[in-house]
């Protein structure tokens, strides 16, 4: 037998209502405080990103007066837009190859430099000051270093007699991506240290010690010790590395914009050019929406992995 629910009275939801807004007025100064952190995001977080996908729906162009409403054809146009497949595709060529070489040369470094060495202070100072570089100094920097006429790497190669004519690092379809990739390994090294240096340092030593009682070699103690410990350390400078690989854009703009044929052109570049040359702002949030979905998927797939890898 059934028994029916008996709906909430219209004075008890008054009651709530008024103890709702009685809590609030008693901790009126808290929520004076958090006021303006609130209205901000909310003006240009908030209603920005609604806006945004507002314009996913038109076509919405910033120096014609007509903006017309064009339903899912974005949406169809970025699906059949072979540009963008390409962008996506150099996208994840980037992020396949900066973040694991970054992630691998920053623990290596970190290792090294956790070790009681002299002047240990000072390299880690310098490993890291490309960090706190200005990413458009460093990308300019590299350009003159990749000048096919006067850069260092050619004379340098050319003086080692490796290459018999200097190479066209930025102009070679080739080349290109693999020289924006190292130089953004370079400046993001840095940082992947710092943080395993921080995760290294809070592994008890007595593991180590327990680990070299039993018979575990350097190789052994890293593997079975350091590396299983620092999971949570891989797992943050992994989803940090994607998300930020995933928008790469400073070092494109400035070394390749997007040369030579669309070999760097990367999602957020192609955003860019729909956005401030194109002048065609319902299809660049069209993009930046498509980027945000694969963040999502990424970041969750991540998540998933290393949390199923735990609970084994």
């Amino acid at each position: 037998m059934s028994t029916a629910v008996a709906p909430v009275r219209k004075d008890v939801r008054d009651t709530r209502v008024r103890k709702f807004f009685w809590r609030m007025w008693r901790e009126r100064s808290a929520y004076l405080f958090i006021a303006p952190g609130v209205i901000i995001f909310s003006v240009f977080t908030l209603a920005a990103l609604i806006f945004a996908f507002y314009l996913t729906f038109h076509r919405w162009s910033i120096i014609e007066p007509e903006k017309p409403y064009v339903g899912l054809q974005n949406y169809e146009d970025m699906i059949h837009d072979e540009r963008f497949v390409q962008s996506v595709l150099n996208t994840v060529y980037f992020t396949g190859a900066s973040v694991p070489l970054t992630m691998i040369i920053g623990l290596t470094l970190a290792l090294l430099l956790n070790q009681p060495i002299r002047g240990r202070a000072i390299f880690r100072t310098a490993y890291y000051l490309p960090v706190v570089t200005p990413f458009v100094v460093s990308a300019l920097l590299w350009k003159w270093l990749y000048n096919g006429e006067f850069g260092l790497f050619n004379y340098y190669l050319l003086k080692g007699h490796i290459i018999d004519e200097p190479l066209l690092w930025l102009s070679d379809k080739n080349l290109a991506m693999p020289a924006v990739v190292l130089m953004s390994v370079w400046s993001g090294v840095g940082f992947s240290m710092v943080v395993y240096l921080a995760g290294l340092q809070s592994i008890p030593y007595e593991l180590y010690e327990s680990a070299k009682l039993d018979g575990c070699g350097t190789w052994r103690r890293i593997r079975y010790v350091t590396i299983p410990l620092l999971r949570p350390t891989t797992l943050f400078l992994l989803v940090i590395g994607i998300i930020g690989s995933l928008q790469v854009f400073t070092q494109i703009f400035v070394m390749t914009s997007g040369g030579p044929v669309n070999k760097t052109t990367t999602m957020v570049y192609y955003m860019y050019l729909w956005a401030f040359k194109y002048y065609d702002m319902g299809y660049a949030s069209t993009l930046a929406f498509a980027l945000f979905a694969m963040l999502l998927v990424f970041t969750a797939l991540q998540l998933r992995l290393f949390k199923d890898g735990g609970t084994q």
